[in-house]
């Protein structure tokens, strides 16, 4: 078990500020899925259209000795210098220009609003940039041939190997692992203890730590186990994926893959549109995790949910509800932007591509994709199925401008929200240069609505749009689906009639398709294990990392298949694995050969992400209301807001149901990589910065709960200091203090009455202070931070 650090230097700030700092000053732009993602989507495509013509290799006449296609160029600059300064968008020229701030560009009209944030955020970002530093002449690309990616290629179920040490398995898992591990002349690390295993167990399955009771009972029955009989751990990981919190921790970890927001923004500060209807949802995603809904079926509802027959009207209404996977995407700028519609279908192709897929398939927009077997054609016949499509957000995004009859799914049997008086949204003072249109449609707050698709009136195909103007049009592209994906093909034409999404999902499904079971056995893996055998989890592709175990990921991936597409399954196939069961600390030896792990011959040791960090410190705290949260604090109000951090209200239930707005997630979780909602994330960024430093010591949340935890200590454990001590340790970290923290505790106590507290101050009140300011060191400790 971890050591705690010297209590008394948790709370210093010098403390805070050399260690945050110290790691920070190490950053740099990493070129990670995510910003490849966004260069590609958002950058580039605005650099092509305005500013090549002017500020390339191929120009005729290069403005201001300025080029702009390549990173070593923008770096360089033109006559006014540097066209950019990573991380520093007010000091950057790009930036100026775009917001003609001394100077214009592109010079006959500025950018819409929303265009400008992009490089803004892509400057922030540190602007990551994955084009080649020799600009290039454009030309077209030749189609990498498929049989080249290992990802296309057909699921195989390999043997089992054969590995020297059988007795140390438990599942097959094991002997693909070992197997490597034994071949680099190594041993796997020991057993984890049971202390650490039942804290890992709590966290990987619900989100949150056991008690100290829990810890106990758990060690209790390991020891009491008798032969042939069900593992007392094997129970226990039972009596945990059948825990409602199951299913709020990973459904957590799929509204990420679903860039789940409650508000629109992508266009600007000043106009951030609300989803009021996009926690339905967010409960969706919950209860399928919890019910162990069949992935396959779980995806077919979230394309085709409308589609599909329905035994009852609450049936009805969760496959209306899981079709927001679709809708639920950052709609861009209607004003200005002649390319909306079919920037609202590349991001559903996005979500399917990133998320099902693990596949970057938006580069194939403008041309044939220059690394991975995606071609243009195959692009717009996957546009046509969701052009064919009517996408359902409500009045958000400007659509009174666009509004279809009814701007929402009409539900019958989902229960109705309670209203929120209370809560009134700031409406954007917005005077239009002309009076907007009203909406088509009209609703009571009061109504049983969710966001989502349907069928459109019109079926159609899609043209090749040349460049990604969707004003440049070629010729009509059959609907279809990625023609280079291994053996799964498409037998007939889609039915003129239908949009062709429930044959998508259909496809995608297939048992026989090569990437849908391989791409999500990876997310559970990193997961559970912290990295995936893929490290890439979006990008399956050439770019991508290849499988560090890859018959291992076929092995899961027909398991997964056979096992009928059950998550739950896996994830307790995996946990049950001695594999899951090994300890993070290791040999020394075998550390310094495999620094990342590569082999997994260790437990990899984590930092809690956002929610499970402020969910762990409100159970600790006594804070907890562990009931699901009710609907949503916008619910009911479609409106533009700004202002969006006074919407964010105290809230002691799970982070999972918080509000999540687009420029303004909740401020308890954005200093620890909080997605903000805008693209497909698999896999969370992890940095270590100044301002984590300062929550831990002067946020108001952590504050407010080691108030909590300090009164909790006082009113349980009696008037001694030592009692106080052991239950503080108990209550925070599941066990009892050694006799060094406890010293080192009391210790901690007699400096903060005679330093810290007010001499004013009365009795009672120097106590709650003191013993505050000791709970929140326990808070702000390692060992809560991480799990081993």
């Amino acid at each position: 078990m971890m050591q705690l650090p010297s209590l008394s230097a948790f709370i210093h700030p010098a403390f805070w500020l050399v260690l945050g700092c110290a790691v920070s000053s190490a950053g740099t732009a990493e070129m990670t899925t995510e910003r490849r993602a966004f260069f590609e989507s958002k950058i580039r495509p605005v650099l092509v259209k305005q500013c090549y013509e002017c500020h390339s290799a191929g120009a005729k006449k290069i403005g201001g000795k300025l080029l702009l296609d390549s990173p070593a160029e923008m770096l360089e600059g033109g006559e006014s210098g540097a066209a950019m300064v990573p991380g520093d968008p007010d000091e950057s020229l790009i930036i100026q220009a775009l917001r003609y701030d001394g100077m214009e560009m592109p010079p006959d009209k500025p950018l819409p609003e929303g265009v400008v944030q992009d490089f803004i955020t892509w400057v922030k970002m540190g602007a990551p940039d994955p084009r080649e530093n020799k600009p290039r002449q454009v030309e077209r690309m030749t189609v990498p041939d498929p049989a080249t990616v290992w990802a296309y290629q057909p699921v195989k179920n390999p043997p089992v190997p054969v590995v020297k040490d059988g007795g140390w398995l438990r599942d097959p898992v094991d002997a693909f692992i070992l197997k490597q591990i034994e071949q680099a002349g190594h041993r796997p690390a020991r057993d984890a203890g049971a202390e650490t295993l039942v804290r890992r167990l709590y966290m990987d399955l619900t989100g949150l730590p056991p008690t100290a009771e829990e810890v106990e009972a758990f060690v209790a029955a390991l020891k009491a186990e008798k032969p042939g009989a069900t593992s007392a751990y094997e129970q226990w990981v039972d009596r945990l994926l059948q825990s409602p919190h199951f299913g709020e921790r990973w459904g957590r970890h799929w509204l990420d893959v679903a860039r789940y927001g409650e508000s629109n923004g992508n266009d600007g500060l000043s106009r951030n549109p609300s989803f009021p209807h996009a926690w339905r949802y967010r409960d969706y995603v919950i209860r399928a995790f919890n019910e162990d809904v069949p992935y396959a079926r779980f995806i077919t509802e979230q394309i085709a949910g409308d589609l599909l027959a329905a035994e009852s009207p609450a049936q009805r209404d969760r496959q209306l509800i899981a079709t927001g996977f679709l809708a639920l995407g950052a709609k861009p700028a209607k004003a200005m932007n002649e390319n909306f519609e079919m920037d609202v279908v590349a991001d559903q192709i996005g979500v399917v591509g990133h998320g099902i897929l693990g596949l970057s398939v938006g580069c194939a927009r403008c041309h044939d994709h220059k690394t991975d077997p995606i071609s243009a054609r195959d692009y717009y016949a996957l546009a046509g199925i969701f052009k064919s499509t009517e996408t359902l957000w409500g009045a958000a995004a400007l659509q009174a401008l666009t509004a279809p009859q009814t701007a929402l799914h009409e539900l019958r049997d989902s229960p109705r929200a309670a209203p929120r008086e209370e809560i009134e949204p700031i409406i954007l003072a917005h005077k239009p240069r002309r009076a907007q249109a009203k909406a088509a449609f009209t609703y009571k707050n009061s109504d049983c609505l969710a966001m989502g698709v349907r069928e459109a009136k019109k079926v159609e195909d899609c043209k090749l749009n040349i460049d990604g103007e969707s004003k440049k049009l070629g010729a009509s592209i059959p609907r279809g689906f990625v023609t280079s994906l291994g053996n799964v093909t498409l037998e007939k034409p889609l039915d003129e009639t239908r949009s062709g999404r429930l044959e998508l999902a259909q496809w995608l499904t297939d048992p026989g398709h090569p990437q849908t079971a391989r791409v999500m056995v990876n997310r559970i893996w990193q997961h559970l294990f912290g990295e995936g055998l893929v490290r890439t989890p979006d990008d399956f592709g050439v770019y991508g990392e290849r499988p560090t175990h890859p018959e291992l990921l076929d092995h899961l991936a027909t398991r997964f298949v056979r096992q009928g597409w059950s998550v739950k399954r896996m994830i307790r196939d995996l946990v049950m694995s001695r594999t899951y069961q090994q300890d993070s600390i290791c040999e020394p030896g075998v550390g310094k050969a495999d620094p990342d792990n590569l082999l997994h011959a260790r437990h990899n040791r984590r930092r809690l992400d956002a929610e499970a960090l402020r969910d762990t410190i409100l159970k600790v705290s006594g804070g907890l209301n562990a009931q699901p949260g009710q609907g949503s604090l916008i619910q009911g109000r479609d409106v533009l807001i700004n202002e969006l951090g006074h919407l964010h209200q105290p809230s002691q239930h799970r982070s999972v149901y918080l509000l999540m707005l687009r420029n303004s997630m909740p401020p308890e979780l954005t200093p620890f990589n909080l997605p903000d909602g805008t693209a497909v994330v698999g896999k969370r960024d992890v940095s270590t910065l100044p301002t984590q430093s300062l929550y831990l010591l002067n946020n108001g949340f952590l504050v407010k709960e080691a108030e909590r935890f300090a009164e909790r200590v006082l009113t349980d454990a009696g008037d001694e200091d030592a009692s106080r001590v052991r239950l503080a340790y108990r209550l925070g970290l599941g066990r009892d203090p050694t006799a060094e923290e406890s010293a080192r505790a009391m210790e901690f106590m007699r400096e903060i009455d005679l330093n810290a507290v007010s001499a004013e101050a009365d009795d009672q009140k120097r106590l709650k202070s003191t013993w505050a300011m000791f709970c929140q060191a326990l808070l702000a400790s390692s060992e809560m931070r991480y799990v081993d």
